[in-house]
């Protein structure tokens, strides 16, 4: 796994660092080489059974909605849905593993933190209003459902897989602000590494 890591992290820097200060060429080249390397990385797990399929199918997803937004003509509404079936796909995974179990003050805090961003951005968003915000709910339920897992038995392979959603939260949720509010420089570089470092986390967690 260690050379496997070392070629993730680095296209992912190279990729971040093109985003904040380097050429487009390179922002198309190593975002999709980045999440080729994550689905390699994926598919070599150790522990690979037919659930792990879906971690998978979330990369691909999220591959998909990638090029979606590197098009000249931003298809927002298709990369959103890519987006939104990555989530899913990644909350049946962890909804696979899970007893019954409910501790209430992980969907509050999400309830709260997912109702401060559409606030945020409610004003901006027109007729995708609905669509952002099935896509918001989607990705907190994908939280809360990892979050469920690792507070029932907090063990590393959980751990791992609920931090990277946190990060997948954190990163679309500036990308949505940066989209939709206001645009700042080093908007796309935070997002980009956010998102890298949240799916990588979840990838490592089959190894786990």
């Amino acid at each position: 796994m260690l050379w496997s890591f070392i070629a993730v992290c680095f296209s992912g820097w190279l990729y971040v660092d093109a985003s904040y200060r380097g050429p487009g060429w390179q922002r198309w080249l190593f975002k999709p080489v980045t999440l080729l390397l994550l689905l390699l990385l994926a598919w070599q797990a150790p522990m690979f059974n037919l659930m792990s399929y879906l971690v998978l199918a979330g990369v691909v997803a999220s591959m998909a909605g990638d090029a979606l937004l590197l098009l000249p003509t931003q298809r927002f509404i298709y990369a959103l849905s890519a987006f939104f079936l990555s989530h899913l796909l990644y909350t049946v995974w962890f909804a696979s593993q899970m007893s019954f179990s409910f501790w209430w003050p992980v969907p509050v805090v999400l309830a709260v933190l997912g109702a401060l961003l559409l606030a945020v951005v409610w004003s901006k968003l027109g007729e995708l209003r609905w669509p952002v915000c099935a896509f918001v709910g989607m990705t907190l339920v994908m939280v809360w459902l990892a979050a469920e897992l690792y507070f029932a038995r907090p063990v590393d392979t959980r751990f791992s897989a609920f931090v990277g959603t946190a990060l997948l939260l954190i990163s679309h949720s500036i990308w949505l602000f940066s989209h939709f509010r206001r645009r700042f420089t080093a908007g796309r570089a935070i997002t980009a590494a956010f998102y890298f470092a949240g799916h990588f986390l979840i990838v490592r967690s089959l190894y786990l």
